[in-house]
């Protein structure tokens, strides 16, 4: 069990309240190292979502949070970011416990997070209204920025704290109230931070939170005329069917979809920190990662050397439960997640790629407790395979080969999606023609997998819409508005005045 005050039930909060699930509703939480149960927790069903939503719509139409002082408002997110960081040894281990990934990363998430809410804390302090110049003295012509309103915010289950933050941060800055959904599989650390969030005293009704299946209470989030913006972080499919299910309501949805992101290398490329950038960008949290490079793509006269180091590597690294400081990397989410990895590794056989290391599960009794999945590399793997172009969520890297920089670029656009691309070369002409070139959201040159919260994150294609971090983070929860102001009006004229 976890026995840790920041995560005990109940684990609802509406309206300002801890309360437990309407239909009395539970989940267990397993730990995806062992198995076993962390807690129990509160589960909502529809009438809990759609109270959330009330609340939330309440306190955005006649509470106070829409008109509190920008001022007040930064000073709620630097009060969150300071709990957090007091609190930040007990929320990775949270963290570690729920998705599995090592204590080390867990920790640079928790940095990360604390890292976003003070970034918006002072984006929101440099913000100031347009003037527009209308060539009319007498007129005051001004744009400014509103809070969208009510916000449904969903998030996925790799990084749940991580990706909620990125969420609700903007939002709070933004002036917008909100109903916080995490993922099923990994409530607790986003059940933490409302419990912060609260403990700052963020007025009731602006954050709520819920916690259930999307099938239970997704509908009352994102088919209802009372939330004006959904932001949804997870799988194209269900991206797909949250903006259907919006759309005859015109409600505003931005979508971060994932990625199948390619990690090209040059020839000339520094050998040892490339394979090492690909062995990280593919195995990181067992290559549960959105913007994983799970698609190396090397120049023919150093593929075989590369991909042999590679699986040397692969098979040194140490995994095993997040909690041991000797593990490198974690289980998979779950059971059911490694049920899906191992399907895709026999398809990549049956497509005819070269199983070079993995793919099997691990014979160690401890490890066959969890759902651990060794890092599996395919090598001879060609751009129509299923393998290669679809997301597989795990760690599992493919190996395609070129010759030519039209043929490395070709190969690197040759995806539905486009998140995330990284290049390595020491030509710097070369590297800035591929970078501008590559189709994908964040490029890397020379380097992997690196981000900053006044960057924009988002991706092109079936990698989704709209952005989140940097200004463009903040705009996404804000509505701009024209103020015409005429100082000395006059009678226009435009229709005469007479009797005939």
């Amino acid at each position: 069990m976890l026995d840790d005050e920041l995560c005990s039930p109940p684990n609802l909060y509406i309206d300002g309240k801890w309360v437990h699930a309407a239909g009395g509703g539970t989940r267990e939480i397993v730990n995806p190292a062992d198995g076993s149960v962390l807690a129990t927790i509160d589960e909502a069903d529809r009438a809990d979502a759609v109270g959330a939503v009330a609340a939330a719509r309440a306190a955005f139409d006649t509470g106070g949070w829409p008109r509190t002082p920008v001022a007040e408002r930064i000073g709620y997110l630097l009060r969150i970011a300071e709990l957090l960081d007091a609190e930040r040894d007990a929320m990775a281990r949270i963290e570690t416990l729920d998705t599995g990934k090592t204590l080390r990363e867990s920790h640079i998430d928790i940095d990360d997070v604390i890292a976003v809410f003070r970034y918006y804390a002072n984006l929101a302090s440099t913000q100031a209204d347009r003037l527009v110049d209308t060539g009319d003295p007498a007129v005051i012509s001004r744009v400014v920025r509103e809070p969208v309103g009510v916000c449904a915010l969903i998030a996925p289950w790799n990084y749940p704290l991580l990706q909620m933050s990125w969420k609700i941060a903007p939002a709070l800055a933004a002036g917008c109230t909100m109903v916080a959904k995490p993922s099923e599989v990994t409530p607790l650390s986003t059940i933490a931070l409302v419990k912060l969030i609260d403990r700052a005293g963020v007025p009731p009704g602006v954050v709520n939170l819920i916690q259930s299946s999307g099938a239970t209470v997704g509908s009352a989030l994102t088919d209802t005329p009372d939330v004006d913006l959904i932001s949804f972080t997870g799988g194209a499919q269900t991206g797909a069917t949250i903006a259907r299910t919006a759309a005859p309501h015109i409600t505003r949805v931005a979508l971060e979809l994932g990625g199948k992101n390619p990690h090209i290398i040059f020839p000339d490329a520094d050998f040892d920190s490339a394979v090492d950038a690909v062995l990280t960008g593919a195995f990181l949290h067992s290559g549960q990662v959105c913007s994983a490079g799970t698609r190396l793509i090397v120049h023919d006269t150093i593929a075989d050397r590369f991909v042999a180091e590679l699986a040397r590597r692969a098979q040194r690294i140490r995994f095993g439960p997040g909690l041991d400081p000797a593990s490198e990397t974690g289980p998979l989410v779950s059971e059911q997640h490694r049920d899906k990895v191992e399907a895709y590794v026999a398809l990549g056989i049956s497509e005819g790629a070269r199983l070079v290391t993995g793919g099997e599960r691990p014979a160690d009794p401890v490890l066959r407790a969890g759902s651990f999945y060794p890092p599996t590399i395919f090598d001879d793997c060609r751009r129509w395979m299923r393998l290669v172009q679809e997301e597989t969520f795990g760690p599992i890297l493919t190996v395609e080969r070129f010759g030519t920089e039209a043929q490395a670029l070709a190969l690197g656009n040759d995806t539905a999606y486009g998140l995330a691309a990284g290049v390595r070369t020491a030509d710097a002409a070369l590297g800035e023609r591929m970078v501008r070139a590559l189709r994908h959201g964040t490029v890397w040159l020379n380097d992997f997998g690196y981000y900053t919260p006044a960057a924009e994150w988002g991706g092109f294609g079936r990698s989704g819409t709209g952005r989140e971090l940097g200004p463009s983070g903040l705009a996404e929860y804000q509505e701009t508005k024209h103020i015409w102001h005429n100082t000395a009006p006059t009678v226009g004229g435009w229709f005469a005045d007479n009797d005939n």
